[in-house]
């Protein structure tokens, strides 16, 4: 398999201007694509993107009209636009692209397995960053890693790949030993987290003083603890202090991405995290009161946008 050379990047949120910047910085411009259809290509080219401050200079591309694949795409795109972006990039995946995700949640994987080939796909989770969005401007501090791996007894190629390519270019990444179980950790965080900043209407600071929010978002990560066991996925209390710890560390003035989506008045990721250990839960036959809570207010909040 030879070297990583061309670079699609396909949403340009948060992370996706994070990591279109890194890798244009890191692998130069000519070999880093910014994907998009027609017009939406046309809306980013007449927009100012700035990360922490410094002008964007990405390398825009219409994805219909690039015609060879690409040696790795990266899907930046929120969980209800990745089906569009596959469809999008479908003709851009060759039989040896390697493909990553760096959506929320533990379905984007199985998603990309279904449509390319379950080979090709690098499991993901962006990691210990905290990212913010106000329109085109991003700021990112710090800048936190990709967790990378596949399960156990998978193709190992595309990993052993992609990991060279990332040193290449000085690019932030790990390599957990178990690369599903940390995905669930990291489901576990953004539960607890990112939906009890937005029902609770605040940044990290909140979440690191003991108080009813920081009790709330223990409480539902404890619910993933016991759905995720349910599952076969060894996660335990150990795992509640460890993420906890790194909430700890993330900037008081920080907010989570679905307190941005709320500001925004966005549709938030609530199904990917509630509505994920709520369906699980019923399959198992476990009580999730405080998930269930938090997707209620979820609802309440978006219905009033």
């Amino acid at each position: 398999m030879k070297p990583i050379k061309t670079v699609g990047i396909i949403g340009l949120g948060a992370l996706g201007v994070l990591y279109a910047q890194l890798l244009t910085k890191g692998h130069g411009r000519e070999n880093t694509l910014v994907l998009a259809d027609k017009a939406r290509i046309s809306r980013y080219q007449g927009q100012h993107f700035t990360f922490n401050g410094e002008t964007c200079d990405f390398h825009y591309a219409d994805a219909a009209e690039v015609t060879e694949p690409v040696d790795l795409l990266l899907f930046a795109v929120k969980f209800g636009g990745l089906p569009g972006a596959i469809e999008t990039c479908r003709h851009l995946v060759g039989p040896e692209t390697t493909l990553i995700a760096v959506l929320n949640g533990v379905a984007s994987e199985p998603m990309l397995a279904e449509a390319f080939s379950p080979e090709q796909v690098v499991w993901c989770v962006a990691q210990k960053m905290s990212a913010v969005k106000q329109n085109t401007d991003v700021w990112v501090e710090p800048y936190g890693d990709l967790a990378l791996g596949v399960p156990a007894g998978a193709d190992d190629a595309h990993l052993r790949r992609l990991a060279a390519f990332f040193e290449s270019v000085n690019f932030p990444y790990s390599l957990p030993a178990d690369i599903r179980t940390h995905m669930w950790g990291k489901l576990l965080c953004n539960t607890g987290c990112n939906q009890t900043a937005m029902v609770y209407e605040c940044g990290y600071g909140l979440l690191h003083q003991n108080g009813p929010a920081r009790d709330t978002m223990q409480g539902a990560m404890r619910e993933v603890v016991a759905v995720a066991n349910a599952e076969g996925i060894p996660l335990s209390e150990e795992d509640v202090r460890t993420w906890t710890a790194v909430i700890d560390t993330l900037p008081a003035d920080g907010e989570p991405s679905m307190r941005q989506d709320a500001r925004a008045h966005r549709k938030s990721e609530v199904e990917l995290f509630a509505g994920t250990i709520r369906t699980l839960a019923r399959k198992h036959g476990i009580s999730v009161p405080v998930n269930d809570w938090l997707y209620e207010q979820v609802q309440k909040m978006e219905s009033a946008y």
